[in-house]
């Protein structure tokens, strides 16, 4: 449950830190607003609308990285230690060989008689 709420968060954050960034204007904008081409009279005032938009991208920023963090944590914690040394060995499956018979009364696996029929040579008619 904890979990499905942080991605949920993380998500939103992601989205409103690309939101934010895409608002903010460029280096570039500076120079032309300094020779009166710049809107002055916009909701956040001439300087304000950067650095409000500024923080809250930071503070946006920090957030998915706690978000990021903590996921990371939840996804790598499962209440055990395991290590790969502690795997247990596989076991030796015979049961399902399936077994050929000889003449004897002794079965032989199949992977011990030879997989294809030895083809004698046929000597070639003359001519």
């Amino acid at each position: 449950m904890l979990y499905q709420i942080i991605i949920v968060i993380h998500i939103l954050l992601g989205i409103g830190i690309v939101g934010l960034v895409l608002m903010q204007q460029g280096k570039g904008a500076d120079a032309g607003a300094a020779f009166g081409s710049g809107g002055s009279g916009s909701v956040f005032g001439a300087q304000g609308s950067a650095s409000f938009l500024s923080r809250t991208t930071a503070i946006f920023a920090s957030l998915f990285f706690v978000t990021s963090l903590g996921l990371a944590t939840l996804s790598g914690y499962h209440g055990k230690k395991a290590d790969i040394m502690d795997a247990p060995a596989a076991p030796k499956v015979t049961s399902d060989v399936p077994l050929s018979q000889n003449s004897g009364n002794d079965a032989v696996p199949v992977a011990t008689v030879p997989a294809a029929p030895v083809i004698k040579e046929v000597e070639q008619p003359a001519q």
